[in-house]
């Protein structure tokens, strides 16, 4: 058996650690293939070091642009890839450019697709990842369920049938990282010269809060006011789209900072008063580490974190402010997002449901 894994974003990369455990545990040849759809060498490179991979077999170089240029470099250059190697399964993972272009591509060569993190939905039409997430599940031989409303999701589209609940692999890695960074103080800490509590965590990336200037500094400006300093882990993205609309990212109690290495992110995370974000990976590891999150979005996918009321919806300055100072959300053992061991079951999936292209 031959798993070919395409991934190119830093909540794939994260998605792809356990998965690759899983293989090498099952006796499975594993394939990596990263897109370079992130190129910054801490949303890229250094995670593959940091959560134990390994160097991918494969690197595009694909680089930034935009949605359709993107894809269509990816598309092109995979063809040959999966000509090559032509694995049983092409494992694909998430939302993004590189999880839509590999399942095309693959599909036209006949080759099977599962999709991991399948059924999620936002129902805003207006975000790419919507796009993505439904055009590759319609496409997918395999539906890799993380939830049970994702599963209900697919059902409702009539894909049940090809649908698997396997649980949410992010929550393998999480709860190893966690328990290796909880002994340790966050680096941030020291290099900012903060302590445990007293410091929201913030990260902003999506196109919907960035591209408009006005926009983003409605966001910058809530952050900035907040009552504790908001240490923003900026991307590379941002970082250029503020200097274009000329909208410092210091300021105030906001403090820009570079994207962390996975690990320093959690401990960052672990030892906040609050998470302040955009980002769906994000908003679920705030969840699962029991820290309060403010998502800085009209909607989520993880509806789960709201109604367990770990995760609030914000989108003004004003709002920003009250969710972010809230009390303390009743404690929860509930664990919509499994048990640690989806990976596991992802690949035993993959294993038992071998499709004939």
């Amino acid at each position: 058996m031959k798993i070919l894994s395409v991934v190119g974003a830093r909540p794939q990369f994260v998605k792809l650690a356990p998965i690759h455990s899983a293989t090498l545990a099952a006796g499975v040849e594993h394939v990596i293939v990263h897109t370079g759809q992130h190129y910054d060498p801490m949303l890229s490179d250094i995670f593959f070091e940091d959560l134990g991979i390994g160097v991918p077999d494969v690197h595009l170089g694909v680089g930034s642009g935009s949605h359709g240029v993107q894809t269509g470099a990816m598309l092109a250059a995979l063809d040959a890839v999966f000509d090559e190697h032509r694995p049983d399964w092409v494992l694909v993972y998430g939302d993004t450019n590189s999880t839509v272009a590999a399942a095309l591509s693959a599909v036209k060569m006949h080759i099977p697709v599962a999709h991991l993190e399948a059924g999620l939905r936002s129902f805003n039409r207006r975000m790419p990842e919507e796009h993505n997430r439904v055009i590759t599940d319609h496409a997918a031989d395999l539906l890799l369920a993380p939830t049970q409303v994702a599963v209900e999701h697919l059902a409702h589209e009539g894909l049940a049938e090809r649908t698997v609940l396997v649980g949410d692999v992010m929550t393998d890695v999480l709860y190893v990282t966690r328990d290796k960074v909880a002994a340790a103080p966050s680096r941030l800490l020291a290099e900012l010269g903060l302590t445990a509590g007293s410091y929201y965590l913030s990260t902003i990336h999506r196109a919907e809060n960035t591209d408009d200037p006005a926009r983003l500094l409605e966001i910058v400006k809530g952050l900035a006011e907040l009552d504790k300093p908001v240490v923003l882990l900026a991307h590379p993205r941002v970082v250029a789209k503020a200097a274009t609309h000329g909208i410092e990212l210091t300021q105030g109690s906001l403090i820009a900072h570079p994207p962390l290495a996975y690990p320093d992110l959690i401990a960052a995370a672990l030892a906040s008063a609050g998470i302040v974000t955009d980002s769906g990976g994000l908003q679920k590891e705030a969840f699962l580490l029991r820290v309060p999150c403010t998502t800085v979005r009209t909607e989520t996918e993880w509806v789960e974190t709201v109604e367990l009321k770990w995760n609030v919806l914000a989108n003004s300055a004003e709002e920003i402010a009250t969710a972010v100072t809230r009390p303390r959300p009743p404690e929860t053992h509930a664990a919509p997002y499994g048990d640690g061991d989806a990976a596991t079951r992802a690949v035993q999936t993959l294993l038992s449901k071998r499709v004939t292209g």
